[in-house]
């Protein structure tokens, strides 16, 4: 994490999208995601891939209607990263309107 907050593992617009999502759910399907962010499956692997390497999601793979299926889920440390980094770029969408109003 930089010092100014954004995450440049998280700040990359699919990720960030991602995060957004499992913000939100104790776990998001593979489809949901892909249907989100508007990738392909190869390149929201990986995103995914990042995210976990980071420590940020955890995946889960079963078996459900004869399909393997994946499931993330973000992590304790994920979700704090991710308030970190909302919090960093409200604060810069707040001061570049300071800057606009002067």
């Amino acid at each position: 994490m930089s010092r100014d907050g954004i995450d440049p593992v998280i700040h990359a617009p699919a990720r960030l999208q991602i995060m957004a999502v499992m913000a939100n759910v104790s776990e998001a399907e593979f489809a949901l995601l892909r249907e989100t962010t508007g990738v392909s499956d190869s390149v929201l692997s990986k995103h995914l891939s990042a995210l976990g390497e980071a420590g940020y999601v955890t995946l889960r793979k079963a078996a459900q209607d004869g399909r393997q299926r994946t499931w993330a889920s973000a992590t304790r440390a994920g979700r704090a990263a991710f308030r970190r980094h909302m919090a960093a770029l409200e604060a810069l969408v707040a001061a570049a309107g300071q800057m606009a109003a002067e």
